[in-house]
């Protein structure tokens, strides 16, 4: 096994050229072997034999394991990816937990697969967590725009309706390792929707000003 060492990402080529290409190769040799062959599996040569460059090329630039999974993690977070907008918080919550769903049930699922290697290596749940912090912050949007429609109080906590929403399928395909439930994401965002409307994600502030009284 070769462990994930205390390693910054690499510097984010520019885009097209050579240097993307060579990028491009790498990080899907890297997310092939991960998924395939697990983390343990995963070494600078497998990577370097399965994108057809030169090992010296990818110690050069990644330098170890730990270089090459950061990069991954920073390919992800250069997605161009928007947030559904349905023009309800139901149905913008329904679609977000149906893409959530099928990436993680998807055949060789490089989600899967790096929320397993999070759990292996503390510099991979380091990158992750800045991943969904990042992706939390993106989806935001949904929930300001049911605000902005009145579908929900203003004081809504935004990022607790998300969680509400998206921690069960999660739970259920991450934690449980359990089948994929169709209706699932559907039924709840519905309850996450649902509860939002009813003022149960009203932020703690609010709840708390002294105005309000005992």
């Amino acid at each position: 096994m070769t462990p994930v060492t205390e390693t910054a990402a690499p510097p984010r080529p520019r885009p097209g050229g050579r240097t993307a290409r060579i990028r491009a190769q790498v990080l899907a040799a890297v997310e092939a072997e991960l998924t395939e062959h697990g983390y343990d599996a995963l070494t600078v040569d497998t990577v370097a034999a399965r994108a057809g460059v030169h090992r010296t090329t990818v110690y050069r630039r990644w330098r170890d394991v730990g270089g090459l999974i950061a990069d991954v993690f920073a390919a992800a977070s250069d997605l161009d990816w928007h947030p559904p907008d349905t023009g309800a918080l139901r149905g913008d919550l329904t679609a977000l937990n149906r893409e959530i769903q099928d990436s993680l049930t998807e055949k060789s699922s490089i989600a899967m697969a790096l929320i397993a290697v999070s759990f292996r290596s503390e510099d991979a749940a380091r990158a992750l967590r800045q991943l969904w912090e990042e992706r939390y912050t993106q989806c935001e949007i949904v929930v300001r725009r049911a605000i902005e429609r009145g579908e929900v109080p203003a004081d809504t906590d935004t990022r607790a309706v998300l969680v509400a929403a998206t921690a069960p399928v999660y739970h259920r395909l991450v934690l449980l390792r359990t089948p994929a439930d169709a209706g699932l994401p559907e039924r709840t965002a519905a309850a996450a929707a649902l509860a939002a409307q009813g003022g149960a994600f009203r932020s703690t502030e609010a709840e708390s000003d002294p105005a309000d009284g005992p």
